[in-house]
Formats: structure tokens, sequence, C-alpha cells
């Protein structure tokens, strides 16, 4: 479950609800994908914009859907109280893993989010992936908090935020990390277009946005690392630079989803307000996108 490629979906809207039958079509293809787990209510998933009810009906679809595939439910909210409600109802939904990052309206302190962790630690009876994500959390960890926090019980995995480009440094960074947590505790990377990069660098699992709608161009990136011929896991993803640089440029969220609505899998507003679709320029720099990678 904490090797290969996790899949992240977008959890769908239409009309200002959760698209059931959108988001049970887009975990069927993960799910026929056979994916190594499916990351539902990430921040692909939307998760910081859905209700508690809202949430609970996502990790239930979820798991109902995968079947056999492993599900990674995202419990992230700001109160502590609310993030154990989240954990008992994904739980109950039958999850297999939690992911939990330190959201926050008021600035976090490290002894803050170690003793979140701490206490959802010692409450669940499932794994739980700490989500490193200071583009959201604007919560920055050091190695000696991760050191601290994977010492914790039911601690299986940690997602990283991107690794820099350059391959010597990926992998000091990722053997810096390493050396400082147990070894069941596997290492993460997320930021898509560096996925590569940090699978090289010694990653054990791509937690990925891209994945969760093309995932076997994503598990053909992660066959590629596997195969020890980094330069040719590297000549895959910047194939997808186009894509890639889209990303960067708007939020791969707001990509993901127009690309979704273009092949007809969600609605054209699928997206929480106040997130807007994509204006009409773009849109069509997806729709060659896809054309020109052959993505659909």
């Amino acid at each position: 479950m904490f090797t290969g490629l996790s899949a992240f979906p977008l959890t769908p809207l239409r009309d200002g609800k959760v698209d059931e039958k959108a988001f049970a079509g887009l975990v069927e293809n993960l799910e026929s994908a056979k994916v190594d787990s499916i990351g539902a209510l990430g921040s692909t998933g939307s998760y910081a914009y859905l209700n508690q009810e809202e949430r609970r009906l996502a990790a239930r679809l979820a798991v109902q859907v995968a079947g056999a595939v492993p599900v990674i439910v995202g419990i992230g909210s700001i109160a502590t109280r609310d993030v154990l409600l989240l954990a008992d109802d994904a739980q109950a939904a039958g999850a297999s893993a939690l992911l939990l990052p330190p959201v926050s309206y008021q600035t976090l302190g490290a002894d803050e989010v170690f003793d979140l962790y701490e206490t959802v630690a010692h409450r669940v009876s499932v794994p739980l992936v700490v989500y490193d994500n200071p583009g959201t959390t604007h919560f920055q960890f050091t190695d000696e908090l991760h050191g601290r926090i994977a010492a914790l019980p039911n601690i299986a995995s940690i997602k990283i935020p991107a690794v820099v480009i350059d391959p010597a440094q990926a992998s000091a960074r990722i053997a810096g990390l390493r050396a400082i947590i147990p070894d069941h505790v596997s290492i993460g990377i997320s930021g898509d277009a560096c996925a590569v990069t940090g699978l090289n660098a010694g990653c054990d699992v791509w937690y990925s946005v891209v994945g969760g709608l093309f995932p076997h161009t994503a598990q053909a990136l992660v066959r590629a690392t596997h195969v020890g011929d980094p330069d040719q896991a590297i000549q895959a993803s910047t194939r997808l630079e186009p894509l890639w640089a889209m990303f960067r440029q708007y939020g791969s969220l707001r990509v993901v989803a127009t690309a979704a609505q273009i092949m007809g899998h969600t609605a054209a507003d699928c997206l929480p307000l106040p997130l807007k679709k994509l204006d009409r320029q773009a849109r069509e720099q997806v729709e060659q996108i896809l054309e020109t990678l052959r993505l659909a």
C-alpha cells in the first residue's frame, strides 16, 4: 500500500453537491488499473472544501468501489476534535489508512504539530500517513520533527513535497530523512513534475495527482524507475512537460478538473466554489495536451 503508485482522484461536484456517479466512475477507473492504493480526499479531492457529511459519503463510496485496492482517506481539518471525528468516519467506512496534514488557521508550532499526530496516532487503529505539504498548510516540517512523529505508533509513511531536480541533491535529501526514521516508515513523493526524480532518489511511493485521472500514464513512470534505468524514467517524465507546465501555471487541481470535464468524466463546474474552472484559452491548451500526449 505504501509503495508504487498511490492515485489521488478528484471529488467532483454537481450543483454544489458531491457527484456520486462521477466520483464512483473515477475510483472505478483506478480500481480497473490496479493502482497500488487510492488516495481519497487529498488536496486533489478538495477535502478542505467539504463538510463532514460530504467527506463521510466520499470515503464510503471510495472504499465500496475500490474493491481490493486499499483506500487512504484524508482526515485533515483545523481542529483536532474534527480530525478525530473524520478519522472515526473514515475507519468506519473501511479505510485502509488515513492521510493527515497539519491544517491550521493560526500558525502552528512544532510541538503543536507533534501533539496533533501523537493524539491521532494513539486514537486510530489503521496506518497513518504524514502529509507534509507546506504549499497548502504553510507549515514547514523539519527532519527532526519527522523523526519524532515517525516513532509514534501507527505512522506508516511520510508524503513529502517536491524534491530538487538535481539527482545528487535529491538522493541526499531522501537519504538524510531515511537515516532518522524507522525502516518500516515509507517515504512518498508528491509534486508530479519531480516524481521521477524522487523515485529515482529512493522514494518508495508516488502520491500522484495525475495518477488519479491517468493511472496508466503514472504507472508507466513508476515502472520506468523500477527497472533501474533513471534516464528512461526521466525521458518519460520530460515527455509530460506540457502538462507539468500547466500544473505550475494554474495549479494541478484546476488542470485535472478541466481534463476530467473534457473527457466527460465530470460536470463542467465540478470544483467547489470559490474555485473556478480554467478560462477558454487555458481549456484549449488542456485539450491540445490531451490530444498530443494521448492521455485521453
